[in-house]
């Protein structure tokens, strides 16, 4: 359903009525296209304090012009602050007199970036002035407007090259729904540099669960787009619009209940040449306030959403199916899964789930398999399903973020395939929201 409000206050009329009354003024937002691929201006590189990662190389890989000082009259499309080596109250300062006098020159959807380190638990004045960087943050993304994102990179030391992929994702449209973000960067000997950014997942294969419809097929899309081998999964009631996804990218359907015992196995089997990319996107709703679910609600969605994300994750690493090197895991949590939602215990308790399942997972799956395992946090996202929700409950998820909108499935995929590249080797354990900065959950 079109975002009629969003249209409204791009009209003269709109942009009075809605100043007059206080009311939010969304932007378009910049999304990728093939005929406007980057960000619309330079990008300004400063440094508050000492640097530990020395970026600069890599930021003039991003595909900005770079600007290392401030220029009359130029109009920004990214600004990246390295405050890695800020270690006290001081350096916040600096912080503060690189980004004050910018601000006021920064393009529409403009990107943000403040450069971080992990605080130090043996020095308690760095930690305070780095985990100030946060606050910092996403008061910012919440303050700028007009589509513009804010985020913070906690880099490793060493980590400037693992960060690559990273940086060319925030610091370009393929991002527009993701801000306020905070991302930790470890240094990473598997970050394969792809041969070709524009097609990272050049001869990989990646399976999608969920991948019949909505933001399924939106992630089958994209990562065909970015060269993937395509096996979409879903349910046998969905084989025709599976069917239809795999035969339109290219790629392999595969139908099977995702849920079933030997799920893992039959996924095994369809592979014999193994797997690079595993998304985990299939889920279900079956909403009641906790007094009036039956407990067939509750047993449905905690055994589609977290219990099948398990076992198949168990076998699928137990059985070496995922490639050591460039294997990748994305699942799908929800701000429903951070914030809590009214009705929605099982299907919360169920998002939290992969958190916890992505936090612990992600350090021994690095370690013993070669294999990363992170996480989007999707938002108000505009599908089938969030159209039929009741008018003024839809306007409240679309309002109710920094970006005053709704999200895409693009918005989605393009965050799980950069999490899936072969360049993203240094992202682990995080779980990264797509949700224009929700107000809910931080």
């Amino acid at each position: 359903m079109p975002d009629r409000y969003l249209r409204f206050t791009q009209s003269g009329p709109g942009r009075f009525v809605t100043r007059r009354l206080g009311l939010p003024q969304p932007a378009p937002l910049h999304r990728w296209s093939a005929e406007r691929p980057v960000l619309d201006g330079p990008l300004l590189h400063l440094t508050a304090g000492k640097t530990t990662v020395e970026p600069a190389a890599v930021l003039a890989r991003a595909g900005l012009p770079v600007h290392t000082s401030r220029q009359a009259g130029a109009r920004y499309a990214a600004v990246v602050v390295d405050a890695t080596g800020a270690g006290d109250v001081a350096a916040l300062r600096e912080v503060y007199d690189g980004l004050h006098p910018v601000l006021r020159s920064l393009t529409d959807d403009a990107r943000v970036v403040v450069l971080g380190s992990a605080p130090d638990p043996t020095d308690h004045h760095q930690a305070a002035a780095q985990q100030a960087l946060e606050g910092f943050v996403r008061s910012l993304g919440k303050e700028i407007g007009r589509g513009r994102t804010a985020h913070l990179l906690r880099l490793a030391p060493a980590s400037a090259g693992a960060a690559e992929s990273t940086l060319r994702f925030l610091l370009s449209p393929r991002s527009a729904y993701v801000s306020g973000q905070v991302i930790g960067i470890e240094a990473a000997e598997d970050a394969t540099v792809p041969g070709d950014w524009d097609r990272p997942l050049d001869g990989r294969t990646a399976l999608v669960t969920g991948a019949a419809r909505g933001i399924g097929a939106a992630v089958a899309e994209t990562l065909a787009r970015y060269g993937a081998r395509l096996v979409c999964l879903d349910v046998p009631q969905a084989e025709a619009d599976v069917r239809a996804v795999a035969e339109r990218l290219g790629g392999q359907a595969l139908t099977l209940d995702i849920t079933a015992p030997d799920a893992g196995e039959r996924i095994a089997a369809a592979l014999p040449d193994g797997l690079d990319v595993l998304v985990h996107n299939a889920g279900i709703t079956r909403d009641r306030r906790l007094a009036n679910m039956a407990a067939d609600r509750w047993d449905s969605v905690l055994d589609v959403n977290l219990a099948s994300v398990l076992r198949t994750t168990d076998h699928l690493l137990a059985a070496g199916t995922l490639r050591r090197g460039t294997g990748r895991i994305v699942a799908t949590a929800s701000i429903a899964g951070i914030a809590g939602n009214t009705g929605q215990t099982n299907y919360a308790a169920s998002k939290a789930g992969i958190i916890g399942l992505v936090r612990s997972l992600a350090p021994r799956a690095a370690e013993e398999h070669g294999v990363t395992v992170n996480a989007v946090a999707p938002g108000f996202i505009e599908t089938k399903m969030t159209a039929a929700v009741p008018l003024f409950i839809r306007e409240a998820g679309r309002r109710m973020n920094s970006l005053g909108q709704g999200g895409l499935p693009v918005d989605v995929a393009e965050t799980i395939a950069w999490l899936a590249s072969p360049a993203s080797g240094g992202v682990n354990g995080q779980v990264v929201r797509v949700c224009g900065q929700s107000l809910l959950g931080a």
